[in-house]
């Protein structure tokens, strides 16, 4: 068959590498000049390693992405650094990446509230049944369960920093598909996610995966005569497009209504990301992952520095610091100039460190997108649109259909390969 793959995403490579194993035609059409996605990076000449647009890691239970790293010979690549998350409560930092420190956390007071804190934690890694648990929302099932005030100083504040208005509505699924496979050592490829698209992308390459970069599709339709689809005029047998639901119904409007209405009736999240390099560390304390409650006034969902994950020394030395935030489309972040943004910010970096200044700034780079965070509501699953369409040999696999888990390159392989598999067997 010959097969095209809108989308030069991890989702979309690891079913190329799939359908060109099972000894097909493949060529993969990305609208930007690199390959990546969301998981892309980039690097100053004097880095030695590149730095994602929007901060990516790995989990050790990542068993769908780590699998297709060993499949491809680069496991020795792949580095799981002990970095450390912190959460404030009453004006100070404290570390929360693990069971242990969760229930040593002092916002959790004492006695009942530890003890339901456990028991809550402990049944969600424990249970399967997340199709039960996505028919009450997140809010309603923790204010029952773990009680108001674990969940006023656990869990409300992730919700409302993740999905602001919609936060009320998440299914209770969202979070234990969080709970349930995440773990506490965090990963990455030596030279930054780019470094490993790359790589993939070579080994595609020398497989004879065509991959036309710079290539961005307007019209994907099918030829009532033969049957085939035509991307963009050239013909194909079948086409699997891995980009966001909104994009699909542009490329494709010929989907029946009821489908195209499913598109657009998914709700999800945009993402605006500072990167800044540094002269100087940020934290004295050497913390990776800062959890910054919005009810505390901080401009952002999230402080993290990443070079105290992995050396500085891949950076020529600079300190790399993200600050970012989902944000509902068509907030005001989107709009500012970066000179804005980083004045809005600058407050916030100096709690972090009094003795910050905007002269320890070196470089700042703005990365924003439209999706980045889909919105599972109850009973979800009803509403996931089909990996294959209505449309005879048109598939689309995203992040938004890997529900009940949450976004990341590991179930972007996942579904990738899922539908790699369905367009063979089809």
């Amino acid at each position: 068959m010959k097969i095209a793959i809108i989308g030069a995403g991890f989702g979309g490579m690891a079913a190329a590498w799939d359908l060109k194993k099972a000894g097909h035609d493949v060529t993969i059409f990305e609208s930007a000049d690199y390959v990546g996605g969301l998981a892309s990076g980039f690097k100053e000449p004097h880095w030695d390693w590149s730095v994602e647009k929007f901060y990516h890691h790995w989990f050790q239970s990542d068993g769908e992405m780590l699998g297709l790293i060993r499949e491809l010979g680069l496991e020795d690549k792949v580095i799981f650094p002990r970095p450390y998350t912190v959460m404030l409560h009453n004006g100070k930092w404290h570390p929360f990446d693990s069971i242990l420190h969760a229930l040593l956390f002092p916002g959790l007071g004492f006695g009942l509230n530890k003890i339901r804190f456990g028991f809550v934690g402990l049944f969600l890694r424990l249970t399967k049944n997340w199709r039960g648990l996505e028919k009450v929302t997140a809010h309603e099932w923790m204010m029952k369960y773990a009680g108001r005030q674990v969940y006023e100083q656990m869990w409300q504040p992730l919700l409302i920093g993740k999905f602001a208005s919609y936060y009320k509505d998440v299914n209770m699924a969202w979070l234990w598909a969080r709970m349930h496979a995440r773990t506490t050592r965090l990963g990455t490829f030596e030279g930054g996610f780019q470094k490993f698209a790359d790589v993939f992308a070579e080994k595609l390459r020398e497989m004879g995966v065509g991959i036309r970069l710079g290539a961005g599709i307007k019209s994907i339709n099918q030829d009532q005569a033969s049957r085939s689809l035509s991307v963009d005029g050239e013909s194909f047998d079948k086409v699997l497009v891995t980009t966001s639901p909104n994009l699909m119904a542009k490329l494709c409007p010929e989907l029946p209504e009821n489908y195209l209405k499913g598109l657009l009736e998914l709700k999800s999240m945009g993402a605006v990301v500072m990167t800044l390099s540094l002269k100087h560390q940020l934290s004295k304390e050497k913390y990776y992952w800062f959890n910054v409650p919005k009810e505390e006034g901080y401009p952002f969902l999230a402080l993290v520095e990443h070079t105290n994950f992995v050396s500085s020394e891949h950076f020529g030395g600079d300190h790399i610091v993200y600050a970012g935030d989902y944000l509902e489309v068509g907030h005001e972040y989107f709009s500012l100039t970066d000179e804005h943004l980083l004045e809005r910010f600058i407050p916030a970096f100096q709690k972090f460190n009094p003795e910050f200044s905007r002269e320890w700034i070196k470089k700042i780079w703005v990365h924003k997108t439209n999706y980045a965070q889909p919105v599972p509501l109850v009973g979800h699953s009803k509403n996931i649109p089909a990996i294959q369409t209505p449309i005879e040999g048109l598939y689309f696999a995203s992040m938004s259909q890997v529900y009940p888990w949450d976004r990341g390159t590991n179930f972007a392989v996942e579904i990738g390969r899922r539908a790699a598999r369905m367009m063979v067997k089809d």
